[in-house]
């Protein structure tokens, strides 16, 4: 795709799947993915349209705008090109309706404001066999190539930290790294691409940066220093640029080596051995809508809101008379508003959130709210950041009553495809005849 076609998608709204809150302050590294390094471009399901892996976001938002369609947890899928072809092959047989979920946006709106959208994801069983099959594919590679390595002989590499030569198998460079120099990068037979995990390491010592807090000095001797007295003698654990080097990582499809680690570590116990006595809550550390103020909890990043920001979602949710659902559709789209610059009043766009929080509050926008109609949609069910604690603390003031249910909550239809045996056997039907004869 052409770089001029991104200008085609300004102001549109182009979220491919929910966001994430940072859990740390970003270093700006990126992350690199598990899925395969083939250099076989990605190509749309629907047109001829292709692009390099490197850019697949560029033909993720190609499909949504062009094509309305979106795949679900793309990072999970081992081989995204073969996964690609198969689609578009399937899709020329059978129309995509025949596979896909539709979601109609807008649907309380004007007929021709509406639009359906068309969801791709392993809830259909076709697509969750073929997501297995790539990952086993993947899985068998990299244990060949594991493998290779395990009995390769012709292995030549100095230590990062004695220039001592080391010749033969990897484990001999390996075990001295752990042993002379308390530097274990796990056991050899976990590791796989090992001299790309080397040169990767290497690269960061020679760019004077710390493996462990990724901080940079000014020379050897300083990081020398710094990574002994520290102890700091190891990698990052949580930077996931490791990840593909490590066979754990692509054993089960979806799960980390953290997930896949804890299931096998996790012990079984009789019942009357629980003892939940010394358990304590995970912080709640809630994200404020408009900053990225958190807080440990919810009264305190509400009143961080009221203050800061002038904004009172409690006395909202009372003038509106907001049901738990129509809370979660509004912090949802006040989201998606603010991460896209856009004000949720005016829908006026900006360039920077800077900006588009100074134009909230000079022009009275921070309590102002645009029509129920273009937030209370289906649409806004979804979250914006996948991990907003700040939707799992809302609740419905009339939730103990259940006569005052929420009226917008989705509800799956009777089968009417025989209206006539339905009439024959419906409760209704039954009383109407009972009332006639006591009548």
């Amino acid at each position: 795709m052409a770089a001029s076609d991104s200008s085609k998608y300004a102001g549109k709204d182009s979220i491919l799947e929910p966001l994430c809150f940072p859990e740390q302050p970003a270093d700006g590294s990126s992350v690199p993915s598990l899925q395969s390094s083939s250099s076989e471009p990605l190509v749309c399901l629907f047109c001829s349209e292709s692009i390099l892996q490197t850019q697949k976001d560029v033909l993720l938002k190609h499909l949504l705008l062009e094509h309305k369609l979106v795949i679900a947890d793309v990072k999970l899928i081992a081989d995204l090109p073969k996964y690609m072809l198969y689609w578009k092959g399937r899709f020329l047989e059978q129309p995509v309706t025949d596979f896909c979920s539709v979601i109609k946006t807008n649907s309380t709106g004007p007929v021709e404001k509406q639009e359906d959208y068309f969801l791709l994801c392993d809830v259909l069983p076709e697509d969750r066999i073929l997501r297995e099959k790539l990952q086993q594919k993947r899985l068998d590679d990299v244990l060949e190539q594991q493998q290779r390595e395990r009995d390769d002989s012709s292995f030549h590499r100095l230590c990062m930290f004695c220039s001592e030569e080391f010749i033969g198998n990897r484990s001999s460079l390996l075990n001295h790294m752990a042993r002379e120099h308390s530097f274990s990068i796990g056991l050899p037979d976990n590791i796989v691409y090992c001299n790309e995990f080397l040169d990767t390491l290497q690269i960061k010592l020679d760019n004077l940066q710390c493996l462990y807090c990724e901080k940079t000095f000014r020379d050897k001797t300083t990081l020398k220093d710094h990574m002994r007295k520290k102890a700091h003698r190891r990698i990052n654990a949580n930077n996931r640029e490791y990840d593909r080097f490590y066979v754990i990582n692509y054993l089960e499809l979806g799960k980390t080596w953290e997930e896949v680690q804890s299931e096998d570590d996790r012990e079984l116990v009789d019942d009357e051995d629980d003892d939940w006595s010394d358990w304590q809550a995970h912080p709640v550390s809630a994200v404020c809508l408009f900053c990225d103020h958190q807080s440990d909890t919810m009264e305190q990043v509400y009143a961080h809101m009221k203050e800061a920001h002038g904004f009172d979602l409690h006395n909202l949710k009372t003038e509106l008379n907001l049901k738990f659902y129509q809370q979660v559709k509004l912090v949802n789209f006040i989201r998606r508003q603010i991460h896209q610059s856009r004000c949720y009043s005016c829908q006026k766009t900006f360039d920077s959130r800077e900006d588009v929080l100074w134009h909230i509050v000079a022009e009275g926008h921070v309590m102002k709210l645009p029509e129920m109609s273009t937030w209370d949609q289906p649409q806004y069910y979804f979250p914006t950041y996948e991990n907003d604690t700040l939707l799992c603390t809302l609740f419905d003031s009339d939730e103990g009553d259940e006569t005052h249910q929420s009226e917008d909550i989705p509800v799956i239809a009777e089968d009417i495809s025989d209206l006539r045996a339905l009439k024959q056997t419906s409760v209704l039907n039954q009383l109407l005849k009972n009332r006639g004869s006591s009548s």
